[in-house]
């Protein structure tokens, strides 16, 4: 994207000062004095872009279409994810006749490796198994041809994540643990080295429905109960996980789970819509269980993340849902070692695009066009290496190489005390409609002297791919041209330039809309 660089709201002075268009002449506005100081200089925290390290990829199948492979390198440039994390890469439609042969997924993650990213496997099928030894022989025939093909050291930096949501799949807990523990010793057999973990159940609930073998739907709360926030939410089957692990003395090199902020799952797009810290309090609770355990150093991943795991929800394609991950994100630094959002694409969702947009999982739609939530991940993959501020809808960060500061601001208004609620049109335009603009008025000091910095403004007209699709009347399927051009207009974000003082303050006052995220990153001399 070549950045554009509007003045809109600043006139760059030759002397390097910023007057802005409210100013009184002859007053500098470095000698205002807004109620936030951050220092540049301060003492900062390394921290981790777990957003990036990982994001979800489909099955297995999708990876063989020229458009996804496509898709996955246009998110890696913009978005810097390390790993993507395939599911089902054992289903039938992944055979080829009787044995074993692994043509398929060679071709698949020898694309994936020759690009730069990592797999991360989820190992399954589109159901159960049934037999856990045959299971046991399976992932170690895989294991041992993909270390054959790739060589240890590679096969080592992978994640091998044992089946995905089994509570949803009609496993029973001590069938998945029979299914983990064979799985896991045959992978260890042929590197000890490999980093294998589980159980990647789906959502957090409040009520005791998964405490037994099976789920027991009588157990769940009706939704009129309680206030989601007073109700203690817990993750499905990880301390009976992590217990049996340490009984049957099994390896454990990470924890993953899918705290989507409901209670529902991907066949349903009703029920309880939780707080917008539930992502927060999940991890809280997670970190806090995975420490007590007998595996306190194992990773946490949360393999599948979004606002919801409904199927189709429209608030996906929306500026609430970028507000969402920003919020969510940066909220949970030190948490988590990864977040994964559901799927970079759409075009990995097995029901199907109905249209060209309409509320699926990726943060592109089916025909690459970025979405509002692209634009979140991009923006936090700017971010530099060193935490310096933290609170209230500003994040401000120092990138130890270079020190140079980057910041992100937003909105997301206390007006909404929910993470953004699945649903249609009707549900979007409510949010849409809450909320009050936001002024955001902070100084860094001991910054660069006389340094640019550029402002990218995400909000409902700029860089939003459904209002451009809506101003081109709609098109239903884009052709190649409308595709094109409408990913341009869905990547170009409003930009602004703004200075430091030969002192080195640089003073941002922003009036944010709901739902606006906005990036400020230093350029380098």
């Amino acid at each position: 994207m070549e950045r554009r660089n509007f003045l809109k709201q600043a006139i760059i002075t030759a002397a390097g000062g910023v007057l802005l268009p409210q100013a009184t002449l002859g007053r500098s506005i470095w000698e205002e004095q807004p109620p936030l100081l951050i220092d540049a200089k301060g003492q900062g925290r390394a921290f981790t872009h777990f957003w990036n390290k990982c994001v979800g990829a489909g099955r297995g199948t999708d990876g063989f279409r020229q458009a996804w492979f496509e898709q996955l390198q246009f998110t890696k440039k913009y978005c810097g994810f390390q790993y993507y994390r395939l599911h089902s890469i054992f289903r039938d439609d992944m055979a080829s006749g009787t044995g074993y042969n692994w043509q398929y997924m060679d071709e698949l993650l020898d694309r994936m490796v020759k690009s730069g990213v990592k797999p991360f496997l989820s190992l399954g099928f589109g159901k159960p198994p049934v037999d856990a030894a045959k299971w046991g022989d399976l992932v170690g025939n895989f294991t041992k041809h993909a270390v054959e093909r790739f060589g240890a050291g590679e096969v080592n930096t992978w994640y091998f994540e044992i089946l995905n949501e089994p509570n949803l799949q009609g496993n029973g807990k001590t069938q998945y643990f029979a299914l983990y523990k064979n799985a896991v010793k045959a992978i260890k057999a042929v590197s000890p080295q490999i980093r294998t973990g589980g159980p990647a159940t789906g959502s957090f609930v409040a009520d005791g429905r998964f405490d037994g073998e099976t789920e027991d739907k009588g157990k769940q709360l009706p939704e009129s109960t309680g206030d989601n926030d007073s109700l203690k939410w817990k993750g499905i089957w990880i301390e009976d996980f992590l217990e049996y692990c340490k009984q049957e003395q099994l390896p454990v090199d990470f924890v993953s789970a899918h705290p989507y902020p409901t209670d529902f799952t991907a066949n349903k797009s009703k029920g309880r819509t939780r707080s917008a810290e539930a992502t927060l309090k999940d991890l809280q609770w997670l970190k806090q269980v995975v420490a007590q355990s007998a595996f306190p150093k194992a990773e946490i991943h949360l393999t599948e993340w979004s606002s919801s795991p409904a199927t189709k929800d429209e608030m996906r394609d929306n500026t609430p849902a970028a507000a969402f991950i920003v919020k969510a994100n940066v909220d949970s630094v030190g948490l988590v070692d990864s977040m994964a959002y559901r799927a970079f694409t759409d075009s990995v969702e097995e029901t199907g695009a109905s249209s060209a947009f309409y509320g699926g999982p990726g943060l592109l739609n089916y025909q690459g066009i970025p979405k509002p939530a692209f634009h979140a991940y991009r923006m936090l993959s700017m971010l530099g290496d060193e935490l310096v501020y933290n609170k209230d809808g500003i994040i401000v960060t120092r990138h130890k190489a270079t020190q140079k500061v980057t910041a992100i601001i937003y909105n997301y208004p206390a007006a909404l005390t929910t993470a953004p609620p699945a649903g249609g049109a009707d549900v979007v335009g409510n949010v849409l409609k809450m909320g009050e603009a936001k002024e955001i008025t902070f100084k860094i000091t001991n910054a660069t002297k006389d340094a640019r910095f550029n402002v990218e403004i995400l909000d409902k007209d700029d860089g939003n791919a459904l209002a451009a699709w809506k101003q081109s009347g709609n098109p239903e399927v884009p052709s190649a041209e409308q595709a094109k051009n409408l990913q341009q207009m869905a990547l170009a974000v409003r930009e602004e330039q703004v200075l430091s003082s030969n002192t080195g303050v640089l003073l941002i006052s922003k009036i944010l809309q709901p739902w606006d995220v906005v990036l400020i990153d230093e350029i380098p001399h």
